[in-house]
């Protein structure tokens, strides 16, 4: 076997680890954690540092991480700017809870606000992406007065009881009641669904399967339609042309709120436009956002217009930690990193190179199927047999494995665990791109 290619220079030097030992951690954890807590690869990895877009284990080795902590760290690990507010805001005051004034949240949130197109303009700062589709789902039933839900299927929007109800993956949904009032639809899909790239109506056919949907499984009248604008765990899929501007106006017709799933596409990963969403020419109703927002930091947000968010003040309601001092001094970096150090346009740039090698790599081996994405979101689906889309989730793990060996963290996805998810923080640079594509071509060709 190759022992691959060289991994691009970092700077960074890692300090020496002293802590516990590997042995020691993986021993604590199946004693003192939950078993559902899954690790990825056949023998676990341990990462205890990170500096942009590397991270190091216990030994000292170094990894370029093209996952970013299932799409997290968008602006890089331990970003110098981020830390530095991030200390500062600590070392000042960790703590007060919206019942007080404070300046950062205030600030923050009008820095958000001037993010967002049309009339979305108010703030509701939670934890988790799960948190945020559960307070826009409530925001939604409360302001339209209605209470069925479209979701797509395919769908991931979290793992508490609301999210889970919109989720539509049966690998992340326990068996116990969480659907009431949500239906699901077709998953627009070009790839695997029945109208395909070919169809330029297939946005609209995909779209009038929601239309039907409302006339046969609901009143008549819906609270809201939830959509990921690119769908993350359900395997990088990017919906067909013209689907959510179609949607959209079948949703509205029935008295419903649009909802956009920005936890994986906002904040300029895409490349073209900041928020995922506007890649299909529409602006939601609401948006909720979460991992890339706060680099890591516990950090996830609503954004509303005014009047969407008035119903929430009927009663009290409040989350002790959504809009923490830390949080979002940290959330106010992150924005002023992407700004400044000009992401959304590298996210472009090194996005198109990295399409354009995958394509490459594509023609080269049998087993891809697909590669589809947008920016730096990218999904690579591995089938048996490009005629009848098989799925290949044996050798989408041996590449995944061996990738690791080879120094290259990625990501695995969809229903069949055949998509491999190339996410990784927006300051990847196209040297990264040159190592990511032959350490993919290496396992590729030894599958």
């Amino acid at each position: 076997m190759s022992k691959g290619p060289e991994l691009p220079t970092c700077d960074h030097q890692p300090k020496p680890y002293s802590g516990p030992s590997f042995e020691e951690v993986m021993d604590l954890r199946k004693r003192f954690l939950a078993p559902s807590l899954m690790t990825y690869y056949k023998r676990p990895m341990m990462i205890v540092e990170g500096s942009m877009q590397y991270v190091w284990d216990e030994k000292g080795r170094c990894y370029l991480d093209a996952f970013g902590g299932i799409v997290t760290i968008s602006v890089g690990h331990c970003h110098p700017y981020v830390t530095q507010k991030a200390r500062e805001q600590l070392e000042t005051l960790q703590h007060a809870s919206t019942i007080y004034l404070h300046p950062t949240i205030a600030e923050y949130a009008k820095m958000l606000a001037d993010k967002m197109p049309g009339d979305l303009s108010v703030c509701y700062f939670v934890n988790s992406g799960g948190e945020a589709n559960d307070v826009a789902l409530t925001m939604a039933r409360l302001y339209t007065g209605n209470y069925d839900v479209i979701a797509l299927r395919n769908a991931f929007h979290g793992s508490n009881a609301a999210a889970m109800g919109l989720t539509a993956h049966s690998t992340w949904k326990f068996n116990y009641p969480h659907n009431f009032g949500i239906h699901h639809s077709i998953n627009p899909d070009p790839y695997r669904g029945p109208w395909g790239h070919d169809d330029p109506e297939a946005g609209a056919k995909y779209a009038a399967e929601i239309k039907d949907l409302i006339r046969f499984a609901t009143p008549g009248r819906v609270a809201a339609f939830f959509a990921e604008s690119i769908q993350g765990v359900g395997g990088a899929v990017v919906y067909a042309d013209g689907f959510l501007k179609n949607a959209y106006k079948h949703i509205h017709e029935a008295g419903g709120l649009c909802i956009a799933d920005e936890v994986q596409t906002g904040f300029g990963r895409t490349g073209t436009h900041y928020w995922g969403f506007e890649t299909q020419g529409v602006i939601p109703d609401i948006v909720t956002m979460a991992k890339g927002i706060g680099n890591g930091a516990p950090l996830a947000a609503v954004v509303t217009r005014p009047e969407i968010a008035r119903p929430l003040a009927e009663r009290a309601y409040f989350h002790t930690f959504g809009g923490n001092p830390v949080s979002c001094a940290i959330g106010k970096a992150v924005l002023e990193v992407i700004d400044r150090e000009k992401l959304q346009e590298n996210c472009l740039e090194v996005g198109n190179y990295l399409m354009e090698g995958l394509k490459k790599l594509m023609s080269k081996h049998e087993v891809i199927g697909e590669v589809r994405g947008k920016g730096l979101m990218v999904g690579v689906e591995f089938v048996k047999d490009r005629k009848t889309k098989e799925p290949a989730g044996d050798a989408c793990f041996k590449v995944f494995e061996r990738a690791r060996d080879l120094g290259l963290l990625i990501g695995k996805a969809g229903f069949y665990g055949n998509v491999l998810r190339i996410k990784p923080p927006m300051c990847f640079t196209r040297d990264n791109v040159d190592f990511t594509l032959e350490v993919l071509d290496i396992a590729l060709s030894e599958l």
